[in-house]
């Protein structure tokens, strides 16, 4: 029954292909902007060269602001010093941050890891989307997902903390039930697939208002 048939492994193999074609066209589409804004640069000090010129400090600093924003915008928003990591975490945050999420976050990442990328993207990509997706719930001054990655050992520590609009849930059958439908259901499912996979552990706990995801991934 359920994602354990032949068509639940089948919607199963196309949601994850679905996942990762959208989530390395948010990380191409960031990269593009920065592209964009780098062939844009030599406009931009041609600009500021001519409000110095005629003496105009003031303009010079309002410019410099909003090429301090814009490139704030578009950059990578966190240095894990795993390029990887920081293209899908950065395509993340500042989906979250468009949508008024507040995300605070602090990670510690190698740059080489035994762990393939693809896999580390669909683990990561499924928990800020199952995240942002609860967070939209509340209010948005409420929205707040807390993320933290470090090596314990040999081994990579996730954690994922978001705020829920909703009391603690209950297990059915060793899983806490999605109540956004199969999409959510396979996410979770595809991470306990990958982390197994490695030999590793993951841990879900949900508190009145809040809900915890953490991972152990043997390196």
């Amino acid at each position: 029954m359920g994602l354990f048939t032949l068509p639940g492994q089948r919607r199963l193999a196309a949601y994850q292909a679905e996942l990762t074609n959208a989530h390395y066209a948010e990380v191409e589409n960031m990269y593009k902007e920065m592209r964009g804004w780098r062939h844009d640069y030599r406009n931009h000090l041609q600009t500021m060269k001519g409000y110095a010129a005629q003496g105009d400090l003031e303009a010079v600093r309002r410019y410099l602001d909003e090429l301090d924003t814009e490139l704030a915008r578009i950059s990578p928003m966190l240095k894990t010093g795993n390029p990887m990591a920081d293209a899908i975490l950065g395509s993340k945050i500042s989906l979250a941050r468009a949508q008024s999420i507040q995300v605070v976050a602090d990670a510690n990442i190698p740059v080489a890891l035994t762990t393939p990328e693809l896999d580390l993207c669909t683990i990561l990509g499924n928990l800020f989307d199952n995240a942002i997706e609860a967070s939209l719930a509340l209010p948005p001054d409420e929205r707040m997902i807390r993320v933290y990655m470090d090596m314990k050992g040999m081994r990579l520590y996730i954690c994922f903390t978001n705020l829920t609009a909703v009391g603690k849930q209950n297990k059915t059958g060793g899983r806490f039930a999605s109540t956004k439908g199969i999409g959510r259901g396979l996410g979770q499912k595809r991470i306990d697939d990958i982390v197994a996979r490695y030999g590793g552990w993951v841990d879900r706990n949900s508190e009145d208002g809040a809900f915890t995801t953490e991972i152990l991934l043997p390196q």
